[in-house]
């Protein structure tokens, strides 16, 4: 009696069960399958049934079978793939993290390195990989400090597949042919909204960065949910700089009191950070009287208030990236571009705990309290 369901014919059952010994290990590239009547007998179907399975797996290029000599599994080239992004120290070490784990998997090697955010940098970097023999790069552009038609030109022409992270080609006209993996930074900035309204806050400001590749889309996610939420719309409270050193932060601080602010997003970790000695310069306790928001996720577990956070799915974002990339280098014919958009996560800490968690807020009379340094 056959050992399989009769949910599908015998042969496909038992090629199902074949690929994944093969999957797991049991035979490796090279390794000489069992002779055809002893897998029949293994697995009480007829030789005709083992052949038919066999004919299946080498139609897949899964195994080699050699008049006379047997089936063998076959020998399959180890995939190289060239992984770029911009930092090797601050958010891309998950995404990378997320990369290895799937290419580890696959038996496929990686080449990373960083662009440092540096265009010039990135195109030698681009190169650099195909020059070694990548067959696939994952990437991670400058589309916000370059030309982005022309970098998407480039990418598009280049003679190994290309998977994007944590980038989506904007601008691109909607039939693009490039895969991008990302997070959905809007989706952040607007969670980021929704978490602090229900935890009591109505007047919420903004700080944030003008010059990176999420500040446009956080700013977008945030405006929708200050609409959508109904919350009071204070343009004053809303600040976007290149950079944000000692006087600008202490500056916004004042702000923020001046016009009586019960939270902040800010974009991203660094920033919040810094923003927090300077709100306790004129008087204002987080969370008491100012409840703040972060984004990246990379250091705000360590703050001294420990910050909630938008957290972005880096790891996932590697992982999924990874597998496209395999699945166009690995697939019969060419497999359909793809976009992926990512939720991010509130991951709440003791930054913005509810009102109705905390007694009565600490604010002081603005003019009792010192001129923050």
């Amino acid at each position: 009696m056959s050992a399989f369901p009769n949910t599908q014919p015998l042969f496909r059952s038992l090629a199902a069960q074949l690929r994944g010994r093969i999957a797991a290990g049991e035979w490796t590239p090279g390794d000489r399958l069992p002779p055809e009547t002893a897998l029949a007998g293994a697995h009480a179907v007829g030789v005709n049934t083992v052949r038919r399975a066999l004919a299946l797996l080498a139609a897949e290029g899964l195994v080699v079978r050699r008049q006379g000599a047997g089936t063998y599994v076959a020998a399959r080239a180890r995939r190289r793939i060239g992984v770029i992004v911009p930092s090797l120290d601050y958010y891309f070490p998950a995404v990378v993290a997320g990369v290895a784990e799937v290419a580890a998997a696959a038996g496929a090697t990686l080449r990373v390195t960083s662009s440092a955010y540096d265009d010039a940098i990135e195109i030698r970097r681009i190169r650099e990989a195909i020059a070694d023999g990548c067959d696939g790069l994952l990437l991670t552009p400058t589309l916000h400090r370059a030309d982005p038609s022309a970098r998407l030109d480039l990418l598009r022409a280049l003679p190994v597949p290309v998977v994007l992270m944590e980038r989506l080609p904007t601008g691109a006209p909607p039939d693009d042919t490039l895969s991008a993996v990302c997070t959905d930074v809007v989706a952040g900035g607007y969670a980021a909204v929704r978490h602090l309204a229900a935890a009591g806050r109505r007047r919420i400001g903004f700080l944030g960065r003008r010059d990176t590749a999420t500040s446009a889309a956080a700013w977008r996610g945030f405006q929708r949910g200050i609409d959508d939420l109904g919350l009071t719309d204070v343009a004053d409270g809303t600040e976007r700089r290149s950079s944000w050193d000692a006087p600008a932060l202490a500056a916004y601080a004042r702000r923020v009191r001046e016009l009586a602010l019960d939270a902040v997003v800010c974009l991203g970790d660094r920033e919040a950070i810094a923003l927090l000695p300077h709100l306790h310069g004129v008087g204002l306790s987080v969370p008491e009287d100012v409840a703040l928001v972060s984004h990246d996720d990379e250091e705000a577990a360590h703050a001294p208030v420990p910050l909630t956070a938008v957290s972005p799915p880096k790891r996932e974002i590697g992982r999924l990236a990874a597998s496209t990339l395999l699945a166009r280098l690995d697939g019969a014919g060419r497999p359909a571009p793809v976009r992926m958009l990512l939720q991010p996560e509130v991951r709440r800490r003791s930054s913005s705990r509810a009102r109705s968690a905390l007694g009565t807020p600490s604010v002081q009379p603005l003019a009792h309290l010192p001129t923050p340094s």
